[in-house]
C-alpha cells in the first residue's frame, strides 16, 4: 500500500528572520508550499532554498491566503505551520504513523508556547494564544472563515490527536506581547465594524466589560494558567482585554 503523501503549508509575510529554520525542520515532507503575502524583504529568497512551489500575492485577509495555499497543496494530508513555529523529530515519526491509518478528517496537534525561552504551557486561549489546533488535516477536511484574524474554520471528517507537541516560539518578550495585542484588536475591530455596518449585533459595551472577567476566568483558572505563575496572569490579562480592546476600537476609531 503506498504510503499518504504529505504536504507542509507555511503562510509567510516578512518572516526572513524565522523562515529558514522552519523550512529546515519540514523537509520530510513530499512537499513543501510557501505562500509569500506581501512580502518586501529576503523571506521569497529563503524560501525558495527549500522549495519550488511559491506562492506571491497580496490576500487582506488571513482566511483567504491560507485557503490559497490550502487550494495549492497536491498532498493527501497537509501540515500547516506558521514561520515562528518548530515540528520536532518526534512529531515527525508520529505524523508519519498517524496518517498511514487515519481516515478522512482532521488531527488536533498540542503546542508548547514559549515566550522569549520560557515555556509556558498553559493559560493559552480567549484568542489569544492556542494551546491545541487542527493543523493536519486531510485534503479537502479544512477551510479557513472570512475572519481578518483568528478566522472561524469549517472541519469535515474524523477527528484525533497527536501526543508531540508542536514548538511555537509566539512572543519575544512582554513587549512583544503588548504589541501583538494591539495588532490583534485592530484587526478584530475592522471584523466588528463590517458587522456592525451589516446590522449584526457586536454587543454592548457592557457586555464586553463582562468578558474581561469571563475571559480572564477561562485562561487563569480553566486553561489552569495559575500553574505558569506570573506568566498565567499575564496571558490572561491579555485574553481579558481582547475583547473590549476590540470593542472599544471599533466604536470610537468609527473611520479606522
Amino acid at each position: 500500500m503506498t504510503a499518504p503523501k504529505l504536504s507542509a503549508l507555511v503562510v509567510a509575510h516578512n518572516e526572513s528572520a524565522q523562515i529558514a529554520d522552519c523550512l529546515e525542520r519540514l523537509r520530510f515532507a513530499d512537499e513543501i508550499v510557501v505562500v509569500l503575502d506581501r512580502c518586501t524583504d529576503t523571506t521569497r529568497e529563503i524560501a525558495a532554498r527549500f522549495t519550488t512551489k511559491l506562492i506571491e500575492g497580496a490576500w487582506p485577509l488571513e482566511g483567504e491566503r491560507r485557503n490559497t495555499g490550502l487550494d495549492a497543496c497536491s498532498g493527501d494530508w497537509i501540515l500547516e505551520v506558521d514561520a515562528d513555529e518548530r515540528v520536532p523529530s518526534e512529531m515527525v515519526r508520529e505524523i508519519r504513523d498517524v496518517i498511514s491509518t487515519a481516515k478522512f478528517g482532521h488531527i488536533l496537534v498540542p503546542f508548547d508556547n514559549y515566550v522569549g525561552t520560557r515555556l509556558v504551557r498553559y493559560g493559552w486561549g480567549g484568542y489569544f494564544g492556542v494551546m491545541m489546533a487542527p493543523r493536519l488535516c486531510a485534503k479537502g477536511a479544512k477551510r479557513w472563515g472570512a475572519q481578518r484574524v483568528h478566522p472561524a474554520l469549517e472541519l469535515k471528517g474524523e477527528q484525533r490527536f497527536l501526543k508531540s507537541r508542536m514548538i511555537h516560539y509566539v512572543d519575544k518578550n512582554i513587549s512583544d506581547m503588548i504589541h501583538r495585542l494591539d495588532r490583534y484588536t485592530t484587526s478584530n475591530a475592522a471584523d466588528l465594524r463590517a458587522l456592525r455596518k451589516e446590522g449584526k449585533d457586536i454587543g454592548s459595551y457592557g457586555h464586553n466589560i463582562r468578558r474581561i472577567f469571563s475571559r480572564f476566568y477561562k485562561c487563569y483558572v480553566g486553561r489552569k494558567g495559575y500553574r505558569e505563575g506570573r506568566y498565567g496572569f499575564l496571558i490572561a490579562l491579555m485574553a481579558g482585554l481582547y475583547p473590549i480592546l476590540s470593542y472599544l476600537k471599533a466604536d470610537l476609531e468609527r473611520d479606522g
